[in-house]
């Protein structure tokens, strides 16, 4: 937290880092003080001030630019590993010798320059392959005889599997990094039996490395070097206790481009001791739209804070007939109903039932807002 201050000093220089933390002294200012940006804020942000929304030095400090999905625009800053994903390459022993088949993205998004420039730091040959075209990745496959791959899981299956209907050795193939899809346990062993010691990296390409799997076969993933991060409760900036779900947020306080407190809206939970994280555990991001309405986590958040005698909140969206229906789910309860169902309707605009449940009884697992309505 040395950094705190400095990283603070430069982002107050930037308009939108300025306008989103307000009135903040970098000298004593906690980090947990500060607001919790989410990317989902960033598509308008950057609308309204092109091309990074006053959060990232001009396109002119950038050595390349990229157009994600969303549109969410970005900039690669000209120095090696920029996104600091190479410990979760070393870790399934990518180095001098190793020649990796990169089938991420190259084309606008930075996925495949995010893996290039970490295999590249840690001395290792790449072959921009991209993802699809499999047929002309088999060519490469047989011609070079790669021994890594970094790509989404799922397709890491499809190319061999496609190796073994062509007839072709794929066993040059040991290891692996895969991020950008679902790694679940059925694929994870699959891909074990084929030999492959696979590492699976969860990172952003606002955030670079998060965290990462260990080839020790620990639970969960290991903190990314290089970051502060926290998990707090959803649609809030209070953070949560070991084991409890709630929102990943992330600071990175690099004074040539600081980040703080920045959500890319998903879940998880730290396993003890803090160094580790479960993984993915679905998204952050709960808004619901009842009766043409958006209901969002802060509004559930701001419930408990002007009720703190109560324990966990759950909303709770059915179907009741052909009306949308809500029943606010509340530990304790000692002040009584209708109090509760004010607050519900001053703070979303509509009206909904309150259950109370005993302290303790709702699961810790992060959801604030659940929708049960049939799609």
């Amino acid at each position: 937290m040395e950094g705190l201050a400095e990283a603070l000093r430069t982002a107050l220089t930037l308009s939108g880092w300025a306008a989103h933390l307000g009135k903040v002294d970098p000298a004593t200012v906690r980090l947990a003080d500060l607001p919790v940006l989410r990317k989902s804020d960033l598509p308008g942000l950057q609308k309204a001030a092109p091309p990074f929304g006053g959060l990232s030095p001009g396109p002119e400090g950038f050595a390349r630019l990229f157009a994600s999905p969303g549109p969410i625009f970005e900039g690669m800053p000209d120095r090696a590993d920029p996104w600091r994903f190479a410990p979760a390459l070393g870790e399934a022993g990518i180095g001098p010798g190793t020649i990796l088949l990169n089938c991420f993205a190259y084309h606008l998004t930075p996925g495949g320059f995010i893996f290039d420039s970490a295999a590249r730091q840690l001395g290792a040959a790449v072959i921009p392959g991209g993802p699809g075209n499999t047929e002309a990745l088999l060519h490469v496959l047989e011609a070079y005889r790669p021994n890594a791959y970094a790509g989404t899981p799922d397709f890491l299956k499809i190319l061999l599997e496609a190796a073994d209907k062509a007839g072709l050795d794929a066993t040059c193939l040991t290891r692996a990094v895969v991020s950008g899809a679902a790694f679940p346990p059925s694929l994870r062993e699959w891909v074990a039996a084929r030999g492959l010691l696979a590492i699976e990296a969860y990172g952003t390409a606002e955030l670079g490395l998060i965290a990462h799997a260990t080839a020790d076969g620990a639970p969960g993933m290991a903190v990314a070097p290089g970051i502060v991060l926290e998990i707090v409760r959803p649609g809030t900036g209070e953070p949560l206790p070991e084991g409890e779900v709630g929102e990943v947020v992330v600071s990175v306080l690099d004074p040539r481009h600081p980040i703080l407190r920045f959500s890319p809206g998903d879940m998880s939970a730290f396993l003890p001791g803090g160094a580790r994280i479960k993984g993915w555990m679905g998204r952050a991001d709960q808004t619901a739209k009842v009766k043409g309405m958006f209901i969002r986590p802060e509004q559930i958040a701001a419930i408990s804070r002007a009720n703190p005698g109560l324990g966990r909140l759950r909303l709770v969206i059915t179907r009741e007939g052909e009306t949308d229906a809500m029943c606010l789910l509340a530990e304790g309860g000692e002040g009584g109903e209708a109090p509760l169902v004010a607050a519900l309707q001053a703070a979303t605009g509509l009206r909904g039932r309150v259950e109370f449940r005993p302290p303790g009884s709702l699961p810790a697992d992060g959801r604030v807002i659940v929708d049960e309505r049939p799609l």
